[in-house]
């Protein structure tokens, strides 16, 4: 290893190197964020509430830019089940094939799939970089999304309108704070659309105060929803926890956009921003306010993502089930009233 004799001071100094080297080397080994985000997070280490928002901002605004055109292309890699068909979250009995069931005429659901702005695009004048941001743009039925039009999301009886089954709602707000008309979505993706429009607060910062949504937004760049807006989505990240889902779309984007939506990587990071925690540092790589994604055993393989099951595990029909109950699908529990 050495060839020739040192001097104890150098050898003191050449050791000391090393071990430092070492430590670094340490260092890039275990600083690493969740879901192979490596250090993509670390400049947010140790801050709290609006600082730490700010700096998340920072990290996630830039990001690359598609083409409208290209997002077609792009959900085949954010949006895909498992069976290799569309993941729809409007409706719970399409079906639908990359490309062939695209966008053109519709006049019921379950006929064409459109580009959904779950953020709709009219808030932001339908400008860039949001028009095109895969983060909030998901596809949907084209029926069920033309019935949404440009409502906010809220909770609601459905008077106004019901996709099949019940699955997502149009009426008069019922939660506090709003008497409105809303769309609600199913509570399987209540979580989902919450981390999104999170996720909409952060990476646009420095412009959401100039949107139009009176409805849902304040001009407050570090608390843009209004409170009772903000108090549901809470609730819906609370009661929908970040699923595997979600991750794998998250992964998904980056690999497109180069930007991530950290309150998929941290799950409850909103608490730590808006919330319970915001006294508290957060840490990118020993982050304690995750909630572990919740696991349901069913006993019949595959369960995911075809069929319905009952909570033994027996399958109880292959499309959303038009009784009440309470059932499994794509590896959660889901309420059908």
């Amino acid at each position: 290893f050495l060839q020739y004799p040192m001097k104890k001071e150098v050898m003191t100094k050449f050791f000391g190197v090393l071990t430092l080297m070492l430590q670094f080397v340490a260092l890039g080994v275990f600083a690493q964020g969740p879901n192979n985000s490596g250090t993509y997070y670390k400049s947010a280490d140790g801050l709290k509430g609006k600082a730490l928002k700010t700096a998340m901002f920072k990290i996630v605004s830039s990001h690359t830019q598609l083409s409208y055109k290209n997002i077609w292309t792009a959900f085949k890699t954010t949006d895909k089940r498992d069976d290799g068909k569309v993941w729809d979250m409007y409706s719970c009995t399409t079906n639908y094939r990359f490309g062939t069931d695209q966008a053109g005429n519709f006049s019921k659901e379950g006929d064409k799939y459109n580009r959904e702005h779950s953020f709709p695009k009219s808030w932001f004048n339908d400008a860039f970089p949001m028009y095109t941001d895969l983060v909030h743009l998901v596809p949907t039925d084209g029926k069920v999304n033309g019935m949404r039009s440009n409502y906010p999301f809220g909770e609601t009886k459905g008077e106004e309108y019901k996709s099949n089954n019940g699955f997502s709602k149009l009426g008069s707000c019922t939660y506090p704070g709003y008497a409105g008309t809303v769309f609600e979505p199913n509570d399987e993706y209540k979580g989902d659309f919450a981390r999104i429009y999170f996720y909409m607060a952060t990476a646009y910062e420095d412009k959401i105060t100039n949107w139009t949504q009176t409805a849902i937004l304040q001009k407050n760049s570090y608390k843009p929803y209004k409170d009772w807006q903000l108090k549901m989505l809470m609730e819906w990240s609370k009661k929908d926890a970040v699923s595997k889902k979600e991750i794998d779309r998250n992964a998904g984007i980056y690999s497109l956009q180069k930007n991530r939506n950290p309150f998929v990587d941290y799950p409850g990071l909103e608490e730590y921003i808006w919330g319970s925690m915001t006294d508290v540092a957060f840490s990118y790589d020993n982050y304690q306010g995750a909630t572990a994604i919740p696991v349901i055993e069913v006993n019949v393989k595959p369960i995911y993502p075809e069929g319905w099951y009952n909570l033994n595990g027996q399958k109880v029909s292959d499309e959303c089930p038009t009784q009440k109950g309470v059932y499994i699908h794509q590896g959660k529990k889901i309420v059908i009233n």
